[in-house]
């Protein structure tokens, strides 16, 4: 899940929603979405997880899956995809057929009050800072790729300049002869 503290970081955020055409609740009041910190926002290229909500869930298979959507009401999707504007790209399955929608916007987050992660305060949002396209989700992911291996690579190289170097505390040991007297 995305980490967004100090002053102000959670206003004015460049997000991306993903938005699935079967996502809707049954009831169709609400539809679930996969709100997303733009990788290109300033505060995108460090965070190895950019999804605002993430869950971890054991299926009954036994193997272990992440949510990532939480649910908006269809007034708060609509005042998402105004504020995108013709800032979108439609998701495609592998046949070619339309599934879904990425939209571009920019907004404040905030904790969310049920459940966990962060949701977007719909009454904030403006047209982003950046334009989707259909490599935007591919970029998403190499970015979270990428910081997740910067994040190994410096807890490698810490583990290495922590650990004693044995074969230098051995040739530092020097012996002294006692002085003799007489």
């Amino acid at each position: 899940m995305a980490l967004l503290k100090g002053p102000g970081a959670m206003t004015g955020v460049n997000l991306i929603a993903i938005a699935y055409k079967k996502g809707f609740t049954r009831d169709r009041t609400s539809q679930y979405a996969d709100v997303q910190l733009d990788a290109r926002d300033l505060r995108g290229p460090k965070q190895t997880n950019l999804h605002l909500k993430s869950d971890r869930v054991q299926g009954e298979d036994g193997k272990v899956r992440y949510t990532n959507g939480a649910p908006y009401s269809t007034r708060q999707m609509e005042e998402i995809a105004e504020a995108a504007g013709p800032n979108t790209e439609p998701i495609l399955d592998k046949d070619g057929n339309e599934i879904g929608t990425i939209y571009g916007f920019k907004g404040n987050v905030m904790p969310a009050t049920r459940g966990t992660g962060l949701v977007v305060n719909t009454k904030s949002v403006e047209a982003s800072e950046f334009m989707v396209d259909s490599r935007t989700l591919d970029r998403q992911s190499a970015s979270m790729r990428a910081a997740r291996e910067a994040q190994a690579a410096a807890r490698e190289s810490q583990a290495r300049t922590s650990a004693p170097e044995t074969g230098r505390e051995q040739a530092t040991e020097v012996e002294v002869d006692q002085p003799t007297i007489g």
